[in-house]
């Protein structure tokens, strides 16, 4: 039995269909210790070597306090001034990639970290972890969002099907 060209694209498309996106997104740690360790990696678990990293003070959050570059392992240190209390923001880029963590300074001189995934836990953890920049698979998709998806897919197949079969006068 010969199949028509049309079901033939249609076949193709939906057997084409991808099944993870291919793409990733950045980890951030960060954790207070004597300085802030700032931890940069994709969420493969590779690091962000050589990643450029901007640190703004609470005084002044339009220009950088201290600059560097992450290292090997995707790491950057810095202390920050005791002296002035408020939120920090720390920003890891490379290549497109990247995000931002923020360290809260106390009156009393302590860095602390505010981590939203864990509140009420008094667990004096202060790490944090964010996802930024991240690409979701396909595989987390919701089932009505996979049809509206597939259905998408295969309407374009057919319409771009359609375009080049049409009979040209």
């Amino acid at each position: 039995m010969k199949l028509p060209p049309l079901a033939l694209l249609t076949l193709a498309g939906v057997g084409g269909l991808p099944t993870a996106a291919l793409g990733h997104g950045v980890i951030l740690e960060r954790q207070a210790t004597e300085a802030i360790e700032v931890t940069a990696q994709y969420d493969t678990g590779e690091p962000l070597t050589e990643a450029q990293v901007l640190v703004f003070s609470p005084e002044d959050p339009q220009n950088p306090w201290s600059q560097g570059r992450t290292d090997d392992q995707g790491r950057f240190w810095f202390r920050p001034d005791q002296d002035l209390v408020g939120t920090w923001e720390v920003i890891v880029r490379q290549a497109g990639h990247g995000g931002l963590v923020t360290v809260e300074v106390e009156e009393t001189g302590a860095a602390t970290a505010e981590n939203p995934a864990a509140e009420g836990d008094d667990s004096g953890s202060s790490m944090q972890s964010a996802s930024v920049n991240g690409v979701n698979d396909v595989a987390n998709l919701s089932p009505l969002h996979r049809v509206v998806l597939m259905g998408t897919t295969i309407w374009g197949f057919i319409g771009t099907a359609l375009f080049f079969w049409r009979r040209k006068d």
